[in-house]
């Protein structure tokens, strides 16, 4: 950069200092800065000249950088008090650059050199809260988080990515209470991010605005297990605390961080001096990378806060903004937190005084009460309690929760004052750019028909891979698998080799989940390590596959997606590379590395930060949750869970994979090799991604102001949970306790209610409702039958038939009495809302009671003349019986619904229709009342259950494919 070139760039950074409340004059701006300079420096300050150097210059230009930096902050500021626009909106963009004073032929080299960010900012359900946190309120006393700002900067965040985050944190500290407020004020809040998509850099920002506004004990819970704390404790060191206040005047080689690499390469921020004697304020580590928190004994005051004012609480600004804060990074475990709240109970600085901020690092991992409320007694559970004791001692606590998977949090129990409900918001953060996640494995809702998809068009072709197993002892696609990490790692250096420096990816990793059980671990490490020394990879018959899988997978995708990054012209130019890549894999003789509890991983052998991987990883439960795989490339996925949450913290594929995006795979388990046709582990992911999109999409829906008020709290958010497969729950059982069940959408699917009222009276109320459908059927019945092409036998049965319209049948419905009230409800707001839509997707309905040869089989109900068949069934549970119908008579009912083919039976064809559902009577007889029946042939109406099953017409199914949609119980309104 010349001279002149450096006179311009300080001219406009001295211009645009002073602009940081709002966008000037920005000609009478540089006009006054050039005052204070060379004479040439006004040639330099008029709108000609910066035109003349936009119209040339390059998007990575100093000027163009920091132009960019500028016109982000404008385009993100929340309600600023310069224009009314909204952010990240061409109208922002267009009332900055008029304010700036700007010619219109400026503003279009601006914005087309700096094109402004449309990326979706942070989602945010809030109850009403006091705003307090403002950037001029601010003014003066950021320390931390300009710090932490100015180092995501260093490490090459782009300047829209640091103005996002800046947003989003925003968002979560300004609806935590005022830290000098007099009246303490306990709020609780949820961020949902996505699996591995850069949660912690979100609260390292609330963090450092969070201390920075006066809040001095912050407590990280950090995770299960003694690394995911470690690694937690090292990012905010390394980012955040730095190296002084992690030193605090001992000498460099005293740091716990000695014989980390990064520290020795100067990657740990610094402050220039300790933050104190800098006008700041220091961090005060009271857990280290090595050490979660210990009982402090003697040393109990380095937890006690120091005034300035003894008079004055530790809140009052003059106390705390002279203050140290603490800082600890925990593990959830029963001890840890008991010797913490021993140690706080012992200190002599008043626990109301203090403003303490808890971040809960996957916050609905063992933090969530999994307690049955509904047994007398129950106590919480251990962490759950323990959380709750924290918020007791600390009335200024504020809690927040960060988590991919929301749904066992938000089904909390809201009135419940001591859980950790979001009462007072839930942040949903944008998806990160760059960020691989469950969409990019799928095509959801592509027009493309199947057999046009290719390796361009199809997420699904380019990345996953089926595993159909012939047998338990098929490892064919085991080793194509392995061979295809050994591929990617040949083309990672070949990559490194043509222009991008050398070790420019520093990990590369297989991961291998097939079981959660350590026997079956060490039985698969035994058979992977065989198969590994076995694959001859450096001789021929090992060049003969990778070669084949090169040219039929590798090369095809990375021509279309490789994003530039070099791909060899053929696997001759990319075979050097092999043998290079089998030695980094296992030239230690360690290929593989199994990990499976917190010995495996503590001894070093799966640590990221120390060192370089280049590994076969096998793991379980402990690879599910947290655990970050750098690297991973390659994944062979088999084990299957029935919820949601589980399921997508199983996604460690998800995440940045920057330069690599092309070359990763997920071999995964399908529907023969999981010996079920209805359970899919891809379709399980697709109906993961559905629920989480909608969920989010109804968050974002509900999160606009109407006429200034919200239109629904934290509390009412529940209902916005749905589930898009009817196995794969939101969350485990254990976690659904305070859930019922809203809405039932079943196109197409036989349901059947099983729990009926016992009590004489509702019997005989729910049998005169369906008397005269009775009395109305046929006289004769008909024979149906299905024939499935599979099958040997039809399904084939006699019924008297009938039909009812939609709206005869919807007032029975609602008519009905069952075991509880409200039992049918899902199912109803099913109905219902097929029946509004317009047009309706039900017209009617045919009445189907299927009838038995055995005369004595027979009963009249009441004074009917009508005979019709009965069926003896017992209640198995309180008042839910079993299995009601017989499977014989369900596939003619499914084809009339249009939910199976054609199944060559006249009579049954002669039904279909597309908007017409069936309903299927079954008059039951209990035990103690058949001996009646047989002997006089009749049964009082309160003595008969008539049961029943439906099938809605298979077209009737929602516009977003939802199944089921949740509501959580609320304790409060059981009291009223």
């Amino acid at each position: 950069m010349n001279s002149t070139d450096m006179l311009r760039l300080t001219l406009h950074t001295s211009a645009l200092s002073g602009m940081d409340i709002r966008p000037k004059n920005l000609v009478r701006a540089l006009a006054y800065q050039a005052e204070e300079e060379a004479p040439e420096a006004q040639l330099l300050a008029s709108e000609a000249d910066f035109q003349t150097v936009l119209s040339t210059a390059h998007s990575t230009d100093q000027l163009v950088e920091l132009w960019r930096k500028q016109l982000t902050q404008w385009d993100y500021a929340e309600n600023p008090t310069w224009t009314g626009t909204d952010p990240r909106t061409d109208e922002r963009r267009h009332a900055a650059l008029v304010l700036l004073g700007v010619s219109e032929h400026t503003q279009r080299l601006l914005n087309s050199l700096i094109p402004v960010p449309k990326a979706s900012g942070p989602v945010v359900i809030s109850d009403k809260f006091v705003p307090w946190y403002t950037p001029q309120s601010q003014q003066g006393r950021s320390w931390y988080w300009p710090a932490y700002r100015r180092l995501l900067a260093r490490k090459g965040w782009s300047e829209s990515a640091i103005a996002g985050l800046d947003a989003a944190s925003d968002r979560v500290v300004e609806r935590l209470a005022d830290p000098t407020s007099r009246s303490a004020y306990q709020s609780k809040g949820l961020v949902v991010g996505y699996v591995q998509s850069g949660k912690t850099a979100n609260f390292t920002g609330v963090i450092a605005k969070a201390t920075d506004a006066g809040y001095r004990l912050v407590i990280i819970l950090g995770g299960t297990l003694n690394l995911l704390r470690a690694q937690t404790q090292r990012r905010l060191d390394m980012e955040l605390v730095g190296r002084e206040n992690i030193l605090r005047g001992a000498s460099e080689y005293e740091s716990d961080y000695a014989d980390d690499p990064a520290w020795s390469r100067g990657e740990f921020i610094s402050h220039g001096g300790l933050p104190s004697a800098l006008g700041g304020f220091d961090i005060v580590r009271m857990t280290t990378r090595d050490n979660d928190y210990k009982s402090l004994l003697q040393g109990i005051v380095a937890l006690e806060f120091e005034k300035q004012e003894p008079a004055l609480p530790l809140f009052d600004p003059r106390n705390l903004h002279r203050s140290s804060a603490r800082l600890m990074v925990v593990k959830k475990n029963k001890t840890v937190l008991t010797k913490l709240v021993k140690d706080l109970n012992k200190i002599k600085t008043p626990l109301s005084e203090i403003p303490v901020l808890i971040i809960d690092d996957e916050s609905d991992e063992a933090s969530v009460n999994t307690s049955n409320p509904n047994k007398p007694n129950a106590e919480r559970t251990a962490i759950n309690e323990k959380i709750s004791e924290l918020l007791r001692l600390l009335p200024r606590a504020q809690y927040v929760g960060y988590t991919a998977t929301p749904f066992a949090n938000v089904f909390i129990d809201p009135s419940d004052s001591e859980d950790i409900f979001p009462k007072d918001f839930i942040v949903s953060l944008p998806r990160p750019e760059g960020y691989m996640g469950v969409q990019d494995f799928h095509d959801l809702d592509s027009p493309i028909p199947l057999a046009e998809r290719t390796f361009a068009n199809s997420n699904e072709k380019a990345h996953v891979r089926d595993i159909y197993l012939s047998s338990e002892d098929d490892d064919t696609a085991l080793q194509q698998a392995m061979d295809m990490f050994v591929l990617t790692a040949a083309m990672k250096l070949y990559r490194e080799a043509n222009g991008l420096g050398d070790r420019y990816f520093h990990h590369h990793t297989m991961l291998i989940h097939e079981s959660v059980r350590t026997a079956d671990h060490r039985e698969l490490r035994g058979r992977v390590q065989k198969m590994w020394w076995s694959a001859g990879y450096t001789g021929p018959s090992g060049h003969e596959r990778l070669r084949k899988l090169f040219d039929t997978d590798v090369a095809p995708v990375s021509h279309v997606r490789s994003d530039g990054f070099p791909v060899p012209p053929s696997y001759d130019d990319l075979s050097p590379y092999i043998g290079a890549a089998a030695i980094r894999i296992g030239g230690d003789d360690q290929p593989i590395i199994v990990v499976n509890g917190d010995n495996d991983i503590e001894n070093g052998e799966a640590d990221f930060d120390k060192r370089s991987l280049w590994k076969i990883l096998i793991g379980g439960q402990k690879l599910a949750r947290g655990f970050t795989v750098e690297g991973l490339t390659v994944t062979y996925y088999r084990r299957r869970t029935n919820n949601a949450s589980t399921l997508m913290q199983m996604g460690r594929w998800f995440g940045f994979r920057k330069g690599y995006q092309d070359l990763v795979r997920l071999y995964l388990g399908r529907e023969e090799a999981m010996g079920r046709k209805d359970i899919d582990l891809y379709v399980a992911f697709e109906a993961i991604c559905r629920d989480e999109e909608s969920f989010r999409e109804e968050l974002r829906q509900y999160s606009v102001l109407v006429d200034g008020e919200p239109q629904v709290t934290p509390e009412q958010v529940p209902p916005l949970v749905s589930q898009h497969l009817a196995w794969l729950k939101p969350a485990s059982a254990n976690k659904m306790y305070n859930t019922r069940v809203v809405e039932i959408h079943s196109p197409g699917k036989w349901e059947e209610p099983a729990a009926y009222p016992s009590s004489t009276t509702d019997l005989r109320h729910n049998t005169e409702l369906w008397l005269p459908v009775l009395e109305a059927l046929s006289t004769t019945p008909s024979t149906f039958a299905y024939h499935f092409d599979d099958a040997e036998t039809h399904h084939r049965f006699d019924a008297l038939t009938g039909e009812l319209s939609n709206s005869e049948l919807l007032p029975l419905l609602r008519s009905l009495k069952w075991d509880v009230e409200g039992r049918f409800d899902p199912h109803l707001t099913y109905l219902e809302e097929i029946s509004r839509s317009s047009p309706p997707k039900v017209e009617d309905w045919i009445v189907l009671a299927p009838q038995q040869m055995a005369r004595n089989k027979q009963l009249f109900i009441g004074t009917s003349s009508r005979p019709l068949s009965w069926f003896g069934r017992q209640r198995r549970r309180g008042e839910v019986f079993g299995a009601i119908s017989e499977p014989k008579h369900r596939a003619a009912a499914l084809r009339i619904a249009g939910a199976l083919p054609h199944g060559g039976n006249a009579a049954t064809e002669q039904y279909v229709s597309e908007r017409r559902g069936v309903v299927t009577l079954y008059p039951v007889v209990e035990p103690e009342h058949r001996s009646e029946v047989e002997s006089s042939g009749r049964i009082n109406p309160g003595k008969v259950v008539i049961a029943f099953t439906f099938v809605a017409p298979a077209s009737a199914r929602s516009s977003d494919g939802k199944v089921i949609r949740f509501s959580t119980i609320n304790s409060a309104d059981k009291r009223r």
